[in-house]
């Protein structure tokens, strides 16, 4: 039995009971800020992160006397736009004039800003509605404290562009003329509060607002956690145990000591039990630079205990595997009786298939990266880390510090994934600053090989699927067996199995139209890191799912996007809980169910757009797969070219996307390339491999990403139901779990051979 540990914070414990609006004037002018009336109790996932429908931040908008509006964004900017998306929506609300609008970012603070994690493609999700308000209620202020200046009644006042204009006499006052006086008014609450309509957005679903970030970004001035400097700064790198679980035996630290410019070595403690965000151990090197410490760890001369992994094999592992996936495991969604249906059927009518997906790093471009300086009591913290309060606890634990003690900069991020919401590495750098001279600030730095040999890997998978196709080329049973270790296991030594949110992401919430159906999970224990990845599950089930339906399809001798069709059955909204899922990502089933209608949407969409059925050169096809995942359907259509030799090529990607209402369409479209092109990575060239423990690659030479010229020439983006009375779903993960199978169903296509096994590289 697992049993794990969760760590409810104050702001949860509190937003059950509270909901207001404050304001309050600073020397600038006018402070809004919103902790949303609405919320809902928080709930939490089995990793004891928040999640959830949170709705409740505490964000902020300034209006200094030139006019000057600055929005802070509480959210960290690794790529998907969000530092510029939601600051977007509070002045598309406010009436702002975007080219006066300046955004900040946050420090980490919860208890203020509301929900600071960027994981589980949440940001626009959850705080669409808060930044929304926010804007409407300080406009709405402004326009109240000019009326009132005026002594007008506030129907003749309206907030155009940055000005309060007087209708009848077109009298005008800046925002920066009346924020002071806006400041003492009271909040408009409920029914008070007035939202534009989706027709007066000025900025929200258009793609006319540059990032605010781009410009930095474009030059090379913008500050990731790499670019990081302190006078009097000193690095550090750290030699880790080779195997997750291992530990230091012995160090001899002389002839590392005699580098040039090598200060000191500290020893990083153990790590104990379950993994978690704890570092994994081992010696530092600090010195004068980045090289001379590498220099200094080279010469470490030391001894590891492997400890109980050191037998890893990832060979045997996935036997192992093979063998849990072909017995019945525990049962997480069982209708109708679908072993007795496979039981009684035909052998002619039963097919089975058996889908392997490896390990997989996140190798974002930025490796992981912290800089610490504790002085006085108090630690400052600069990093590119996705959830900044994990961070603050982490470094607050370490020092035994207050976490109001511990300041977190928020830095931008060269990608992330999922990896740097983890902060074991930020853990490891105040480790080594509190053994420095006080004042000292430690940049701690990750090179490749760190990052690619002790990351929070995806895990492995095996996913069997048995069906019964009738002789009319019906479905009559599906059964679906993952066999895969568990991220319950980085908070619960020893878990095993999936867990429901991992079982709910594509394999208990499928919508088919089968009277039959089991989902179940294998018990096997997890010999690495097992952590969060971009779409976590939904890769490997959509990836098996999707692929056998094609194969179902071809054994029926039909159509697969008519077959898949057919298959989802017609338009309808399906509470998840009638499924089995009882997670939902954390969602409320009424304000998210499973809409097919939407589903079916995507995949005529993207089929459209790549010319479904129309005649292809020999040794090309089309291949199809479809998802919905974080509250968004995607489908996704492949086309590839083989030659003789099997090698294959990429020659175009459709993709098709709802997500709600679109409220930074060019963002979105750059997430679905990014994803294809992640996606295309993972299925061509994506795979980490174990022997004795230790992971087998370094660097990208071996553990490869998509090089530009196996990128598709072309990547066709459809963006469908722009629908403003939708929740918004998420964007950042949807668009990559469709794309392997896509890929592989299009192999077949163009080939006849099935491709069950990433990483593809060739078709033999």
């Amino acid at each position: 039995m697992m049993t794990t540990t969760l760590h409810m914070t104050r702001r949860g414990f509190l937003q059950g009971g509270l909901g207001a609006l404050t304001l309050a004037v600073t020397a600038n002018g006018l402070v809004s800020a919103v902790w949303a009336a609405d919320a809902a109790p928080q709930k939490y996932g089995a990793d004891g992160m928040p999640g959830g429908t949170v709705d409740d931040p505490l964000a902020f908008v300034s209006i200094a006397p030139d006019g000057t509006v600055t929005i802070v964004a509480h959210r960290a900017e690794m790529g998907t736009g969000v530092r510029t998306s939601l600051p977007m929506v509070v002045a598309d609300e406010l009436e702002a004039d975007w080219a006066r609008v300046k955004v900040v970012q946050a420090e980490a603070n919860e208890a203020r800003y509301g929900n600071q994690n960027v994981d589980g493609s949440r940001s626009m999700r959850h705080f669409l509605m808060p930044m929304r308000r926010v804007g409407a209620s300080a406009r709405q202020m402004l326009e109240a404290a000019a009326a009132a200046r005026w002594s007008v009644p506030v129907a003749e006042v309206r907030a155009v562009q940055h000005e309060i204009v007087h209708t009848p006499t077109g009298r005008r006052l800046g925002y920066g003329e009346v924020a002071a006086d806006a400041a003492g008014l009271p909040v408009p609450k409920g029914d008070a509060l007035k939202l534009k309509t989706p027709a007066e957005f000025r900025f929200t679903g258009k793609s006319q607002v540059r990032m605010v970030d781009l410009a930095d970004i474009g030059k090379g001035q913008a500050i990731y956690g790499m670019d990081m400097r302190l006078p009097g700064m000193v690095y550090a790198v750290v030699a880790r145990p080779p195997v997750v679980g291992g530990k230091l035996r012995r160090v001899d630290s002389a002839k590392a000591l005699a580098i040039p410019g090598v200060i000191k070595v500290v020893q990083i403690p153990a790590m104990s039990g379950a993994p978690a965000f704890q570092p994994l151990g081992g010696v530092a090197v600090v010195a004068r630079n980045t090289w001379s410490a590498m220099q200094g760890r080279a010469a470490l001369e030391l001894e590891w205990d492997d400890g109980p992994n050191g037998a890893y094999d990832s060979a045997a592992y996935r036997q192992t595997l093979e063998a849990a996936s072909r017995k019945p495991g525990k049962v997480m969604r069982d209708e109708g009786d679908a072993p007795q249906a496979w039981a009684q059927a035909p052998e002619a009518e039963r097919y089975a298939a058996e889908y392997y997906v490896p390990h997989l790093a996140h190798a974002s471009m930025e490796t992981p990266v912290a800089t610490v300086r504790i002085q006085a009591g108090r630690a400052e913290v600069w990093t590119s880390i996705q959830n900044p309060v994990a961070a603050q606890g982490a470094v607050a634990g370490r020092l035994k510090l207050k976490p109001e003690d511990v300041k977190v900069n928020v830095l931008l991020l060269g990608g992330g994934f999922g990896r740097k919401s983890k902060p074991d590495f930020v853990d490891e750098a105040a480790i080594v600053a509190q053994a420095m001279p006080e004042g000292t600030p430690v940049k701690l730095v990750w090179t490749r090989e760190d990052d690619i040999h002790h990351d929070y890997l995806h895990t492995v998978s095996v996913e069997r699927l048995e069906s019964v196709i009738g002789q009319d080329g019906k479905m009559r049973s599906w059964l679906h067996r993952s066999a895969s270790p568990t991220i319950a296991s980085l908070f619960s030594d020893g878990a095993k199995g999936q867990q429901m949110f991992e079982s709910a992401m594509s394999a208990i919430n499928m919508p088919y139209v089968v009277q039959n159906v089991r989902v179940e999970t294998a018990e096997v224990a997890a010999h690495a890191r097992i952590g969060w990845f971009r779409s976590v599950a939904n890769i490997p089930h959509a990836f098996a799912a999707q692929c056998f339906i094609a194969e179902l399809a071809h054994r029926a001798g039909q159509d697969h996007k008519q077959f898949a069709l057919d298959l989802i059955g017609p338009a309808r909204k399906i509470d998840p809980g009638t499924m089995g899922d009882s997670w939902n990502y954390t969602e409320s089933p009424e304000r998210y169910p499973y809409d097919t209608g939407r589903l079916r949407g995507v995949i005529e969409a993207a089929a459209r757009g790549a010319g479904w059925g129309r005649e292809l050169p020999k040794g090309h096809g089309l291949g199809l797969a479809f998802c919905y995942s974080f509250m968004s359907y995607t489908a996704t259509v492949v086309e590839v070219a083989v030659d003789a030799k099997g090698e294959v090529r990429v020659v175009a990607v459709d993709m098709a996307m709802d997500c709600g209402p679109q409220i930074n369409p060019e963002r979105i479209r750059a997430q679905m390339e990014g994803g294809a092109i992640m996606g295309l990575s993972l299925a061509l060239v994506g795979e980490i491999t174990f022997e004795k423990g230790r992971v087998k690659q370094s660097n990208f030479h071996d553990y490869e990403v998509l090089r530009h010229h196996a990128s598709p020439r072309e990547i066709r983006t459809h963006l469908v139901n722009d629908d403003h009375a939708l929740p918004p779903g998420g964007v950042g993960e949807p668009p990559v779990p469709p794309v392997a199978p896509a890929l592989c169903n299009a192999i077949f296509a163009a080939t006849g051979k099935r491709v069950r096994s990433l990483p593809v590289r060739t078709v033999a």
